[in-house]
């Protein structure tokens, strides 16, 4: 699947220019409220109508201004999964189901496949009830489905998780992280919350001011200082990969980095399972020496690889660490006690408990990229 976007569209005082680029795996559209992402999604799904530009997916185009094209909405094969859910109130999880089903191009799912898939979203035992009294999590699991039954091309998901609880949000994870790992279809996943871009991102777009302003391998993005200030200072930080070594009794997992080994609180999972996680700038503590006496358990030896000084007391300090790409946010006058540079020998220091359960993820065992 390739989806390509470039259009434009001025409605009121906003204004729409974006361009953008989707493959296999899971593209976040990550950005501030009112920057664009909901309409972006929408126009790609058929429900608004840009002014000009042009949509393709694989080698069908959506819509081109030019050429006067622009395919309606049931025939676009896309499944839309809304931050509201809108179900039918009338009819039953079933028929709910079915209805997805009825706008499936190459004809329903075979009775094997739908019920496998309502198996994997656990609402089988909601099939006879009306949506009217499921709870906020189950209401999301059963809109997933019934997008799923359409046997959609691409999937488009715009702030599902955004109205619910943190309970209800670890309910529906799971769900959407097997659907990535068992080759679901490509999904466009709008959100706001970095902890999502954790467990699902493959490609991160950033939104900003109806632009797409940055986008690339999620790693990539949000290891780049020079996109602080597009994320936001409390949010940047960077997404390293390893591998669960050990379970301490003292209830510390340790995670094999490229460059030595990560003890956070104990993650659920076994050893040996890959996993994801996030690390703040805001978390990661600069030392010109080997630390001693400090009660940080992780030390990890670096290097500068770049920084980048902001019009505010900030400075953001990108660091190697083996393989592994990491930020420190840091003050200019840190910096110049310092006197860091691009290529010197440095320390960074996490905190154990700046990694909490939300910011570690299974991690995927496959890698896409749509840059």
């Amino acid at each position: 699947m390739k989806l390509e976007v470039d259009i434009q569209c001025q409605l009121g005082a906003f204004a729409l220019d974006a361009r953008m680029s989707a493959a296999v795996g899971t593209t976040v559209l990550f950005g501030r409220s009112g920057s664009g992402k909901t309409t972006l999604i929408n126009m790609i799904a058929g429900l608004q109508t840009p002014q000009g530009g042009r949509i393709t997916l694989d080698d069908t185009v959506l819509f081109d201004s030019t050429q006067k094209v622009n395919q309606p909405v049931h025939r676009r094969r896309i499944g839309y999964v809304f931050q509201d859910a809108r179900l039918f109130p009338h009819l039953s999880v079933a028929r709910n189901l079915d209805f997805g089903a009825r706008f499936a191009v190459d004809g329903p799912l075979g009775a094997t496949r739908r019920s496998d898939l309502i198996e994997v979203l656990g609402i089988g035992a909601l099939l006879n009830r009306r949506t009217a009294a499921l709870s906020g999590g189950e209401k999301q699991r059963v809109a997933l489905g019934r997008a799923l039954l359409s046997n959609p091309r691409l999937l488009l998901l715009d702030e599902p998780l955004a109205a619910l609880d943190l309970e209800r949000k670890e309910e529906i994870l799971p769900y959407l992280e097997q659907l990535r790992a068992q080759g679901g279809p490509p999904m466009i996943y709008v959100t706001h919350d970095m902890s999502e871009i954790v467990r699902l991102a493959d490609t991160l777009v950033i939104v900003r001011d109806g632009n797409c302003a940055v986008q690339g391998v999620a790693e990539d993005v949000l290891a780049d200082p020079e996109n602080v200030k597009l994320i936001g200072v409390q949010d940047a930080g960077s997404l390293l990969q390893g591998v669960i070594e050990s379970h301490a009794q003292d209830g510390l997992s340790a995670i094999r980095l490229s460059a030595g080994l990560l003890h956070v609180p104990r993650v659920d999972a076994s050893i040996g399972r890959q996993v994801r996680m996030r690390v703040r700038a805001q978390d990661v503590i600069l030392s010109l020496s080997a630390p001693v006496g400090l009660s940080s358990q992780n030390a990890l030896e670096a290097v500068v690889t770049g920084i980048h000084v902001g019009t505010g007391p900030g400075v953001a300090v990108a660091l190697r660490s083996g393989s592994d790409r990491l930020i420190a946010r840091v003050t200019g006058r840190a910096l110049t006690q310092m006197q860091l540079q691009i290529g010197q020998k440095i320390w960074a220091i996490v905190k154990a408990n700046a990694l909490p359960p939300a910011a570690i993820a299974r991690a995927s065992s496959s890698r896409h990229s749509s840059a």
